[in-house]
C-alpha cells in the first residue's frame, strides 16, 4: 500500500491523562448527509485505548509546512505534546495544532476491530479552514517519503 499516495493527517484527542495523538494516511470520506468520515488505528498504536474512550477527536490535514509534526507524531508518545507552542485546547478540551490549514472536530460513531487495525468511523461536528491566500499545499506520504503535490502541465 506504501505504493499508494495518500494525505497526512494527525487524529488528536482528550483523555484522562493528558493530550494523545497519532498520525494517519488512512483518512476516508464516507458519507455527505450525515458528514461521516474513518480512519484507522493499530492496535499496537499507544493511543489504541484512548480511541475506544474518546468520544470526539480533531482530524488535522496537514500542510506541506508540517512535516515536522506528521515526523513528531509518529514517534515517541511522550514527545508529541510536549511543546506547548504547538498547540492549544479547544473549549470542548481536545488539543488541536497550531498552524494546520484545515481540521474536523468529529464524534466517534463506531470502532470496528478488523485484522489488525479499528476502523473508526466519525460524524463531523466542526470544520474549521484557514482561509490563507494561497492555501498551502497538502502533506501527502509516498513510498515511505513525504511530498506535495505538483500541478501537471495541461494535456496535450
Amino acid at each position: 500500500m506504501r505504493r499508494y499516495p495518500a494525505g497526512v493527517t494527525i487524529v488528536t484527542m482528550q483523555t484522562d491523562t493528558g493530550p494523545m495523538g497519532f498520525t494517519a494516511t488512512s483518512f476516508a470520506s464516507i458519507s455527505l448527509t450525515p458528514p461521516l468520515i474513518s480512519f484507522n488505528i493499530s492496535h499496537v498504536s499507544s493511543c489504541i485505548d484512548a480511541i475506544y474512550q474518546a468520544e470526539t477527536v480533531v482530524i488535522h490535514f496537514l500542510g506541506e509546512h508540517q512535516r515536522h509534526l506528521a515526523e513528531r507524531f509518529a514517534r515517541s508518545a511522550e514527545d508529541r505534546f510536549s511543546d506547548p507552542s504547538l498547540w492549544r485546547a479547544l473549549p470542548t478540551d481536545e488539543p488541536v495544532l497550531h498552524g494546520t490549514p484545515l481540521w474536523l472536530r468529529v464524534k466517534v460513531q463506531k470502532l470496528i476491530p478488523i485484522g489488525d487495525h479499528t476502523l473508526v468511523v466519525g460524524l463531523v461536528l466542526r470544520v474549521h479552514q484557514d482561509m490563507d491566500d494561497p492555501a498551502p499545499a497538502p502533506l501527502l506520504y509516498h513510498e515511505g517519503s513525504y511530498f506535495r503535490p505538483q500541478e501537471l502541465p495541461p494535456a496535450t
